[in-house]
């Protein structure tokens, strides 16, 4: 029957995390389109859960919904999961005991930011206990743990010890991502001034991207904010300077929204130096969008020429310079930088991955 690599498929119908989601449907896709010959993709599933990848092989659905199976294997009790060749996107696995040598058992997991450990404010006190629970388990029992960026591999160093079984693969744009033709209409449904740049970032950092935003005359639209965050956003703002009437607060939006968004964006400010992979970046890298980041680690590894790196302190000046004078030349930059990322590349690379091991 040949190799079969089962890939977890755990946030199908209830989405924890939309861009995790959206990676693991768009890397799936990948691996089917790129399996060696002989080679073959089957799916894990919680209990109910559609499959909606094509190409995908056999399923197996277990008999959990998705936050009791979370639950479970966090504990390392993965009842009906078999062994074999086994690859999950995020860190949800069943990390368990095998044999990898005599059985060719295999278990990687995919980490793809380290909030828990670095910005541990920014979740839940739930949302954390899991996420270092699972990793503990990834160091006691998964095969290879995938992480986006080589710094980011560098960092994770700090939090726990394995050795050489850490390895780099980067993400990319979602698959499809572009401006629909309706964006403009979007951009009115969400409320959004004529003018305006684009901020990432923890309510933490945000300060200087703000002080940058005031100092261009327009105004800030803030993407990906925690619920409920929005007053104390509205009041880091003031304090640096730009009227709270000025920014424009959002939280998750739809792809599409999305798109929309950074279109009419006369540039995108990423402020956290935290280690994750740069959804958002790599979205407006895409999109041609003048892009001005912190430097850090990640931001070096993943955006590199594709946009300005600069010192905390020294994004209003560089803010002014990306919607001015450095605007053309960024807009080439990005989208340039932006084709080094594809689904289908992290998808030789996992296939890769597992031949080695």
């Amino acid at each position: 029957m040949g190799v079969r690599l089962r890939v977890v498929l755990d946030q199908l119908v209830h989405v924890a995390d939309a861009d995790q989601a959206a990676a693991s449907a768009d890397l799936t896709v990948g691996l089917v389109a790129t399996a060696p010959s002989g080679c073959g993709v089957d799916a894990i599933v919680p209990s109910g859960a559609p499959v909606a990848v094509p190409g995908v092989g056999e399923v197996r659905r277990l008999g959990l919904a998705r936050r009791e199976l979370a639950a479970s294997w966090q504990l390392g009790i993965a009842p009906g999961v078999g062994g074999g060749l086994i690859h999950s996107p995020t860190l949800m696995a069943p990390l368990v005991r095998h044999d990898k040598v005599h059985d060719h058992d295999q278990t990687t997991v995919t980490l793809w930011d380290l909030t828990a450990w670095e910005a541990p404010q920014a979740m839940s006190k739930a949302a954390v206990g899991w996420h270092r629970g699972m990793l503990r388990r990834a160091v006691k029992h998964a095969d290879a743990v995938v992480v986006p960026s080589h710094a980011f591999a560098d960092r994770l160093k700090d939090f726990a010890k394995l050795g050489e079984r850490v390895r780099v693969i980067s993400g990319a744009p979602p698959s499809g991502f572009a401006v629909p033709l309706d964006a403009a209409a979007r951009r009115a449904a969400l409320s959004l001034p004529e003018k305006y740049i684009v901020l990432v970032g923890t309510p933490d950092t945000l300060a200087e991207g703000f002080r940058g935003v005031a100092a261009a005359g327009t105004d800030a639209v803030v993407l990906d904010a925690p619920e409920g965050s929005e007053p104390r956003v509205a009041e880091i703002a003031s304090a640096a300077g730009l009227a709270e009437h000025r920014a424009h607060v959002r939280g998750s939006l739809s792809p599409d929204d999305r798109a929309a968004v950074l279109a009419g964006a006369s540039a995108f400010v990423s402020t956290s130096p935290f280690a994750a992979w740069p959804w958002r970046a790599l979205e407006a890298m895409a999109l041609g969008v003048p892009l001005v980041a912190v430097d850090s680690g990640v931001h070096r590894d993943i955006i590199a020429e594709g946009g300005m790196l600069v010192a905390p302190g020294d994004l209003p000046e560089a803010i002014a310079h990306a919607v001015g004078d450095g605007a053309k030349r960024l807009r080439v930059l990005g989208p340039d930088r932006a084709k080094a990322f594809s689904w289908a590349g992290a998808a030789e690379r996992v296939w890769a991955l597992h031949a080695e091991l």
